[in-house]
């Protein structure tokens, strides 16, 4: 069995088709920032730049470098690499799922309460640390930054009801 066939039988996706999809978004990206700065004037006035003139080129640098990911990934032949298996995928998930939640959560307990759950879920689940020793620290950490922001440098951060509760 080759190894192309070997990875087409274990699944996933291969390096290849992520650099065709990346450098495909990436040169749409590009041609947007062009049309939008072509748009509000890339050109040179007698003031000097207009306001689009290095945004715009910058779009074109996104182009040129993404154009030349993708023929060179079209261009590609022998063995696909796979970018990622599925145990390696669990694991990816495994952070980012409890991070998106994080950041959703925090619009409603607050960022201190949701720190503290974050990093109890952190450490117990994924650090397998007993609860004796990371709760206490998912609750002081998060004490520490309240008093650190909110009382010290007074920097109000997204609080939940918790900190309506006492007061702040």
């Amino acid at each position: 069995m080759s190894e192309s066939e070997r990875h087409d039988e274990e699944g996933g996706v291969s390096v290849r088709t992520l650099d065709i999809w990346v450098a495909a978004a990436i040169m749409g990206l590009g041609a947007l920032v062009m049309y939008d700065n072509w748009r509000l004037g890339a050109g040179w006035s007698s003031g000097g730049p207009d306001s689009g003139y290095f945004p715009f080129y910058v779009g074109l640098l996104m182009l040129i470098s993404s154009a030349i990911v993708l023929v060179r990934a079209l261009a590609l032949r022998g063995p696909r690499e796979r970018f990622v298996d599925a145990r390696q995928f669990r694991l990816v998930l495994a952070l980012l799922v409890p991070t998106v939640v994080f950041v959703a959560v925090t619009a409603f307990l607050g960022i201190y309460v949701t720190a503290a759950l974050y990093l109890a879920y952190f450490m117990i689940v994924v650090g397998h640390y007993r609860a004796r020793i990371a709760l206490p620290i998912a609750l002081g950490v998060p004490i520490a930054l309240f008093l650190l922001f909110e009382i010290w440098f007074l920097v109000p951060l997204p609080k939940g009801p918790l900190e309506y509760w006492l007061g702040y």
